[in-house]
């Protein structure tokens, strides 16, 4: 019986689950969604109970395949998107719906936070400012709005370690996600105490930290009963989906860059140091004694899906692409600003707003189109001028998530960033890194390098044309002095 691996993916609109062979091909997958709540201004939430849900019902659709028998699945992997708080009970009931990565709700707490503890004195040891996005402000959130939840609360979970949790009965933290808590140290991986007191929170308030790729339990009779999986499967600690996403993508040793289209945009560029930058993100990569220096935006692949859905309901997204490449570069002087929900890196605004600038009555739906993917690239290639501060040098891009299969995306963005885009084969990149994961700890793998080289294959190479890259540098320059000129307005109003 060939061996296989299980994957799963906690995206912001739905979750992922995918079961691989060693090579890394999919064997069977399935999707399945479930709603965003945004309750107030700046609110913005999910259920956990309902990515379990969903995640079960995926697993019974992989399970049902003919080519999926459960005992040949060696071991499962989960990864998930950044910055949850789920507040649970000793028992793993969840207490409240999470604030998920685009929640700022707790705005008036880190402005009292870095008055009193100090920015500069928290981001020496988290090696992130402390920011309303992370998860430590959203626990500080609950303890002071809703005290009767926080009193109960046994654990914060993130994403991935929820589900780990419902599959093997263990509240674990893996090393990946721990730098959305500000108390966990990014260079000695670990929490520190002093600073969680500080903060007025304990480190008793989150789980035990283990590597990315450790075994931390087994399915359960419970889980295996209501998911169909095998009981006794081993389940890893799991990671970020970025930096899942990276390790599918191939991104796994010093210097490589992942650059990420799913619903949200950005980087990840791994280095074997804990380079910081205040306006960018830190956290360990899933690959042990490596780091991960990320610029992660709201912009990404949820722009291009928002503007069909207001603007073009009746086309497809290669309709919609396919008239915005008869426009030319720089789209004729239309800048989108992809501030859809705020912004996270580099400018932290959770004020921004998303601007379509340069319209005018010999404007179409193509050249709004256009900007809109201009707008994305143009806030990736923001990131990387703000990373090479740090001194790191980025040579070439791989790309993930769905943007990675329209041609004309990556293109732009190859022109826009002036670095070379491979795309690897796998449309499931971040899945298969959680999968990657499970083969390393359950031993099919006996390193990263062996796991990269059997299932990472480049399928599409992207060259940056330099007529283009001249023209969007001007528009770059256009691009940030729009949110200089207008960030004061966007507080105001």
């Amino acid at each position: 019986m060939n061996e296989l691996l299980l994957g799963i993916d906690i995206g912001t609109s739905a979750c992922k689950i995918a079961v691989f062979n060693k090579q890394g091909k999919v064997i069977a997958s399935a999707n399945e969604a479930y709603p965003v709540y945004y309750p107030r201004k700046g609110w913005v939430e999910q259920n956990p109970n309902e990515w379990w849900e969903a995640i079960v019902k995926g697993i019974k659709t992989v399970l049902s395949s003919a080519d999926v028998k459960k005992g040949a699945i060696v071991g499962i992997g989960v990864d998930g998107q950044s910055w949850s708080a789920i507040p649970v009970d000793k028992e793993g009931n969840v207490l409240a719906n999470t604030p998920i990565w685009m929640d700022t709700r707790a705005r008036d707490i880190c402005e009292e936070i870095n008055r009193k503890i100090g920015e500069d004195e928290i981001f020496k040891i988290a090696g992130n400012s402390f920011l309303p996005s992370y998860s430590t402000p959203k626990m500080l959130w609950f303890k002071e709005n809703k005290p009767e939840i926080f009193a109960k609360t046994y654990k914060f979970l993130q994403s991935n370690s929820y589900i780990v949790y419902k599959l093997t009965g263990n509240m674990t933290q893996d090393m990946s996600q721990g730098y959305g808590i500000h108390f966990f140290d990014c260079k000695g991986l670990n929490y520190d105490e002093n600073l969680a007191k500080e903060m007025g929170l304990s480190t008793e308030l989150v789980p035990p930290v283990y590597e990315c790729d450790e075994i931390v339990g087994l399915v359960t009779a419970k889980a295996a009963e209501i998911t169909g999986l095998k009981e006794g499967t081993p389940v890893v600690a799991g990671g970020l989906d970025a930096a899942c996403g990276a390790l599918g993508a191939g991104v796994y040793k010093n210097g490589q860059t992942q650059e990420q289209g799913g619903q949200a945009g950005g980087m990840s560029i791994c280095t074997n140091k804990a380079l910081s930058h205040k306006a960018l993100i830190l956290s360990p990569h899933v690959v042990s004694g490596t780091w991960l220096l990320q610029g992660g935006t709201v912009g990404g692949g949820g722009a291009l899906r928002w503007f069909k859905q207001e603007f073009g309901k009746d086309e497809s997204f290669d309709d919609l692409t396919a008239e915005a490449e008869k426009i030319k570069p720089g789209a004729e002087g239309v800048i989108f600003l992809p501030y859809m929900a705020g912004e996270r890196s580099p400018i932290w605004d959770p004020d921004a707003k998303g601007v379509f600038y340069g319209l005018s009555f010999d404007k179409t739906k193509g050249h709004m189109t256009r900007a809109v993917l201009e707008g994305v690239a143009y806030s990736l290639e923001h990131n990387l001028r703000v990373a090479a501060i740090t001194g790191v040098t980025v040579s070439s891009l791989n790309a993930m998530g769905g943007a990675a299969n329209s041609r004309l995306w990556m293109q732009i963005k190859s022109d826009v960033t002036n670095l070379p885009i491979d795309v690897p084969a796998s449309d499931t990149a971040t899945t298969l890194g959680a999968a990657i994961l499970a083969g390393v700890g359950c031993g099919m793998y006996s390193s990263y390098k062996e796991a990269v080289e059997e299932t990472v294959k480049i399928k599409k190479h992207y060259e940056p044309i330099k007529d283009n890259h001249d023209v969007y540098k001007k528009s770059m320059e256009l691009y940030l002095k729009l949110y200089e000129d207008l960030k004061d307005t966007f507080k105001r109003f």
